[in-house]
């Protein structure tokens, strides 16, 4: 049975769905300080949508585009997180993210956020809408 879109992915479904080795997504981790998968206990890693979305732009970056690991870091670094999702969506700029991606990831403009900690914002701003869809579904069968 295939997991929803909304669902979280191991490593190794993410890995998968990705056309990359799980060596690598763990080296990924490692160089981008963006990547940050949830880890439970034990360190097993959960990987959520936005995770998956942030890690295509990664992989096409990196073998579609040919950039280097320092230029994939500065792209982050100059122009945002939205534009490595939409590397991953094949976009040059984030005009043609979807809706809810977009919303995900850049937010509220009128925060004026360091990239990093807006970041982490994101991802639990993510992790909150992930588990209202969930609250709802089971809302909606009782």
């Amino acid at each position: 049975m295939a997991k929803g879109p909304n669902a979280f992915r191991t490593i190794s479904e993410a890995a998968d769905e990705l056309g990359v080795p799980q060596h690598v997504l763990r080296f990924w981790e490692t160089k981008f300080s963006f990547i940050r998968p949830m880890k439970r206990a034990g360190g097993r890693r959960f990987y959520r949508p936005q995770d998956i979305a942030v890690l295509n732009g990664v992989r096409v970056l990196l073998h579609g585009e040919g950039l280097t690991i320092k230029g994939v870091q500065k792209l982050h670094r100059d122009q945002g997180l939205s534009h490595v999702i939409a590397a991953g969506l094949g976009s040059n700029g984030s005009a043609n993210l979807d809706a809810d991606v977009r919303h995900s990831v850049e937010g509220d403009a009128s925060l004026d956020l360091a990239g990093e900690a807006r970041d982490r914002l994101t991802f639990a701003l993510g992790d909150l809408e992930v588990v209202k869809a969930r609250l709802d579904g089971l809302l909606r069968r009782l």
